[in-house]
């Protein structure tokens, strides 16, 4: 009979030795990823809240649109630059996996590509013509979003010029 008071009280000790040790463990497990996380070709993560400080340049293109084709070396150019931008794509027919790898390939793109769309998330209309660019500001706001082709130069000129209001928000 003595035994089993112990045995319980020992049982009744690691219950709340054990607890104590949870609640000081599971904050370290709490969601740290990003909020609004998008998914990269590449196996990547990345999120709006992510590119804060910086000026990113989304491009929409398609490896049959041939204004596209011809931006890709100033994409790639402006993204390599240091007083570029963050350039991510976006592959207007929204290609995944093999298909999309080859398109990459083909156009020679060397910055990232979304294979989810950020439009509803920084608050323009989808693309409905190509190509398609918008420009978001260090601070995340929505600077501008540019139709047809650009050059590197006609990108930085829009980078320090004022902010257009976008009707389609």
């Amino acid at each position: 009979m003595l035994t089993a008071p112990i045995f319980r009280g020992q049982r009744l000790g690691c219950q709340v030795l054990l607890l104590m040790a949870v609640s000081v463990l599971l904050p370290g497990c709490a969601d740290t990823g990003p909020k609004n996380p998008l998914r990269v070709a590449d196996g990547s993560i990345t999120s709006p809240e992510l590119w804060r400080g910086q000026w990113v340049l989304i491009n929409y293109w398609a490896d049959w649109c041939g204004p596209c084709r011809d931006e890709v070396p100033e994409l790639n150019h402006l993204n390599e630059a240091e007083d570029g931008f963050k350039v991510l794509g976006v592959n207007y027919d929204y290609l995944e996996g093999q298909e999309l790898q080859e398109s990459i390939a083909i156009l020679d793109i060397r910055f990232p590509t979304l294979l989810d769309d950020p439009q509803r998330l920084l608050g323009y209309a989808e693309a409905a013509v190509l190509p398609m660019t918008v420009l978001i500001s260090p601070e995340g706001k929505l600077h501008r979003v540019l139709v047809g082709p650009q050059t590197a130069e006609s990108l930085l000129r829009a980078k320090t010029a004022p902010a257009v209001p976008v009707a389609n928000r």
